[in-house]
């Protein structure tokens, strides 16, 4: 996953996640392999990017960009709903505010995701002082995404989706045979699964719950899925 940057000096290339749940369940389970997130950092690569930081002090140099885009789309349209979106956001944009804090319904989204403006990309404003792994954070936070987690002694495996996401595309992350035959999941929280000796164990104990294909995994549960190919 891409985070690009502006207006800061960052080590560009892919940067590990130091994840501290990752590292208790290593530890519980000692793995043959531990698969952790890494996240590559890229200057000013905006459109690939599922987050953009920049300094506070510096936000205004990301929303002239969008500002140059909208005035020069609103030399082009003549749909009214478009003009006015557009004004809509430039006043917004004016006022230093990114796009990615502005409330827009789906056609008025759909309209933006055309013209792709920047700052409608979750954007964080740093103060100047964090570090690697906090600027991580924020721009997970930022962007709605999370954490789950496979974990046994043959491999403990640290997965990114965003928030919200059901458990059979979760299974479908880890494989895509897990997705198609998928028949039911198991799910219990980190805390847990750590006082605990297996997933078999949580699973007896009720601490672990089965759930069916619409369940919404939660951040940092341990997950298992039951399917059949």
């Amino acid at each position: 996953m891409i985070i690009s940057y502006t207006g800061i000096e960052l080590p560009e290339g892919k940067v590990k996640y130091e994840d501290s749940i990752l590292n208790e369940l290593a530890e519980k389970d000692k793995p043959k392999k531990i698969s952790p997130m890494f996240f590559e950092f890229i200057k000013e690569d905006f459109p690939n990017s599922f987050a953009i930081v920049v300094p506070e002090s510096n936000l205004l140099d990301l929303l002239i960009l969008d500002m140059e885009k909208i005035e020069t789309r609103l030399t082009r349209t003549a749909d009214k709903k478009e003009i006015k979106l557009l004004q809509k956001c430039m006043d917004f944009l004016e006022k230093e505010v990114p796009l990615c804090d502005v409330q827009f319904d789906d056609s008025e989204k759909e309209i933006l995701n055309g013209l792709m403006p920047f700052s409608l990309k979750p954007t964080v404003q740093l103060m100047g002082n964090e570090d690697i792994n906090t600027i991580i954070q924020l721009a997970m936070e930022k962007a709605d995404y999370m954490f789950f987690y496979t974990s046994h002694p043959k491999e403990t495996h640290a997965w990114f989706v965003p928030k919200g996401t059901d458990i059979v595309t979760c299974a479908g992350k880890i494989h895509s045979d897990l997705a198609r035959g998928f028949i039911k999941g198991d799910v219990v929280s980190y805390q847990d699964y750590l006082h605990h000796h297996s997933f078999n164990e949580c699973k007896a104990k009720g601490v672990a719950k089965t759930v069916e294909k619409n369940y919404i995994v939660q951040p940092d549960e341990i997950i298992e899925i039951r399917f059949n190919v």
